[in-house]
């Protein structure tokens, strides 16, 4: 491979490394005022971020398969385009509605972005460079989640909350541009199998049956498609254990429990600790009366430990045992829930400054070891799958943690326009719902502990 082919692909994907948590962490602290200018109460703010994630959801798992099958160049080029594309169309938006409909159009390009930018590295760099190249990618992901909550509380504060998307759309034209000029020659793709056009319809109905199913709850039409969710997976995994060539090996999760309960372990940690920022953007501005620039400092000091501890962990497991390891992050990760459902309107501003740091650290310890037990717990030949199901368990978990959100929002506030009247409310709802995020990290110490030992 050509040394100017190998640093464009390193570019690429180290700028949609980037691009991805810097768009969520950004506009996390823009939801206030994005709620002011565009008159969306509470659940539609929370469906703004709901949104791209549902797409993510829905699609990741079929487009990896179609990179597979067809080459993950040309399926990255295309979703690079669409995420700027959209990411334009949103700077520019009047209605709440159409913002939702744009965010779930950007979801879908970054599905086609997410489970192809490791995978581009892996295929161009040689092994003895490889891990080295992966570590950059990963650290760029960690630098987007930490500067997106202070660009993005300055872009609302000094130049309005569209200005936030104007630079991810000159961040996306940049990727996509660099994409479609430097990357010509295509990675090997399987030609000789089918993609099975009936497994994928019914894995992205079964997606959004559940994910819709859980933000309505508990109305009727809540459980009635959660209900359809869970017959749609029974029939997707039926269906996926008959044909030659599945999107999704579900043997895996059957035979290897050290994968699946990794899997579940991860799952219930993201379901856990996604919704935090969005719940304390919201405290931070309409509880505390704070800007969205003092807002997203606050925000910062999460995801910058998480840079700091996630490498020094990941080297640890590979000494220690990674069950060791992930299961403290998790019980520091709950610790800090179990502080953050003790705030009210009274609380100090350290409070919330301590209990982030201290979910950084148990989110760096948890994710580098627990990636490590998920890839090996698989050979070689998996790697790929392996790392489209962990993609997979992290969007799930995001949606269930903004579902869980949105649903005590809207029973304890209902569907209003937030202001700072709603203080009160808001102080209830997000106690509960850091409870109920503690029972389920919780569950997770419980899955990561037993899911055995690796090395």
């Amino acid at each position: 491979m050509e040394t100017e082919d190998k640093k464009a692909v390193l570019i690429v994907a180290t700028l949609s490394a980037f691009l991805l948590p810097f768009t969520g962490t950004s506009i996390n602290v823009a939801l206030p005022q994005m709620g002011s200018d565009l008159a969306a109460d509470g659940i539609l703010l929370g469906w703004i971020v709901t949104a791209f994630l549902l797409s993510a959801a829905m699609f990741l798992v079929p487009i990896g398969r179609i990179a597979d099958l067809r080459g993950r160049r040309r399926v990255f080029k295309a979703g690079a385009w669409i995420f700027a594309v959209s990411s334009l169309l949103i700077a520019l938006a009047s209605s709440p509605w159409v913002v939702i409909a744009l965010r779930a159009l950007q979801g879908f390009g970054g599905a086609m972005i997410f489970g192809n930018g490791a995978a581009l590295l892996a295929s161009v760099y040689p092994a003895h460079e490889r891990g080295r190249v992966l570590g950059i990618n990963i650290g760029t992901v960690y630098i987007g989640q930490s500067v997106g909550p202070f660009f993005g509380g300055f872009l609302t504060q000094h130049f309005g909350w569209r200005s936030i998307f104007a630079v991810i759309t000159l961040l996306a034209i940049a990727t996509a541009a660099i994409t479609s000029w430097k990357l010509k020659s295509e990675t090997e793709a399987v030609h000789d199998e089918k993609f099975d056009v009936a497994g994928s319809a019914l894995y992205c109905m079964t997606m959004f049956a559940l994910i819709y199913g859980l933000s309505v709850l508990p109305t009727p039409h809540g459980f009635a498609y959660l209900a359809a969710g869970a017959v749609g997976l029974l029939a997707f995994v039926r269906h996926q254990n008959k044909i030659p060539h599945p999107i999704l090996q579900v043997s895996l999760f059957r035979d290897n429990t050290v994968f699946a309960l990794s899997n579940l372990a991860a799952l219930l940690n993201y379901g856990a600790t996604f919704a935090v920022g969005f719940l304390l953007s919201l405290y931070l501005q309409f509880v505390k009366g704070l800007s969205p620039q003092d807002t997203g400092l606050i925000l910062l000091s999460q995801p910058a430990v998480m840079a700091l501890s996630s490498p020094l962990a990941g080297r640890l497991s590979d000494r220690i045992e990674p069950r060791m390891l992930a299961s403290a992050g998790m019980a520091l990760t709950c610790l800090g829930l179990l502080a953050l459902a003790s705030l009210d309107a009274e609380s100090g501003l350290w409070l919330v400054v301590v209990t982030l740091l201290v979910h950084g650290l148990g989110f760096g310890l948890f994710s580098s070891p627990n990636t490590n037990a998920v890839m090996g717990a698989v050979g070689k030949n998996l790697y790929g799958v392996a790392s489209g199901i962990m993609s997979t368990m992290r969007v799930m978990g995001q949606m269930v943690s903004m579902s869980i959100c949105m649903l005590i929002i809207s029973n304890f506030v209902g569907r209003v326009q937030l202001t700072p009247e709603h203080a009160a409310q808001l102080v209830q709802a997000s106690r509960v719902t850091f409870l109920i995020f503690a029972l389920m990290c919780f569950g997770g110490i419980v899955a990561s502990m037993a899911r055995g030992k690796i090395h």
